[in-house]
């Protein structure tokens, strides 16, 4: 092996600290922000001069941020089922099909994850306003779905091109056809890629901003969005809450993935 661990001697130690040093740099602001969520200052004032818990009572108190989380949830949710099965239809076609352009094919699919977010923002609304669909549910969900494909698309791939096919031409081969075979051999087998790219599109959809921005409506706000409104009016803590239980959320669910994966793995 060209670098093994335990032959680095003192560099162990600057690889460890330096280790340290980026998590730390990652981690800080987050923790600054749940900090905050505590203070007993009205203001974003760190370090707090007490502690108290009135901020997440005025946060879960108000009806509009509790309906901005419901709209989070909700968008979420349906722009990760069809991320899925959009990216488990995609996918079957990247690994098993032989056809020219796979390749090109492969890169479009996967162009909204290298796409500066702000021109896909600027070109989504503006089709959208000319086809009257800016500021619906319908376009939220279709805008996110497209931010949310690639991050379907990867995980079901792998899991496919680490599948072993001849098992499922075995299936075949017994009698069952080739739809009875994907659905009870092959999807089962790679379910791991598809619970991880369900995970990974609803948190590409629960935290996007900039596009839910853009496609933002009076009377139709995600969570990210309304943050975003109460930062420019107002350095409430409450904000700071807000900002907290969506973190915490996301470091949910990844917890909850990891365990899952490693349970489904076994």
């Amino acid at each position: 092996m060209l670098l093994d661990y335990e032959r680095l001697g003192w560099l162990r130690m600057v690889l460890g600290g330096f280790t340290a040093a980026v998590t730390a740099f990652l981690l800080l602001p987050v923790v600054f922000i749940v900090l905050l969520s505590f203070g007993s200052s009205r203001w974003l004032a760190f370090p707090p001069p007490g502690w108290t818990l009135k901020w997440y009572q005025q946060l879960l108190g108000d009806p509009t941020w509790i309906d901005a989380a419901l709209t989070s949830t909700r968008i979420a949710t349906m722009a990760a089922i069809l991320a899925v099965i959009i990216g488990l239809f995609a996918s079957f076609s990247l690994v098993r099909a032989e056809f020219r352009g796979r390749q090109v094919l492969r890169g479009l699919l996967l162009t909204p994850m290298v796409l500066p977010v702000v021109v896909f923002a600027i070109a989504i609304y503006a089709f959208f306003l000319r086809i009257g669909l800016a500021g619906t549910t319908v376009g939220f969900v279709i805008a996110h779905t497209i931010l949310a494909l690639p991050f379907a698309i990867i995980p079901i791939t792998a899991a496919l091109e680490g599948f072993d096919k001849s098992i499922e031409d075995a299936a075949i081969v017994c009698g069952a056809s080739p739809l009875q075979a994907r659905l009870r051999i092959t999807l089962p087998s790679i379910r791991i890629g598809i619970f991880s790219a369900a995970i990974f599109s609803f948190l590409a959809s629960w935290d996007e901003v900039v596009v839910a921005i853009f496609m933002a409506s009076p009377s139709l706000q995600t969570l990210p969005v309304k943050i975003w409104g109460s930062l420019r009016a107002d350095l409430s803590p409450v904000v700071a809450a807000a900002s907290s239980l969506l973190v915490g959320l996301t470091f949910c669910l990844m917890i909850v993935t990891a365990l899952l994966r490693r349970k489904l793995s076994r």
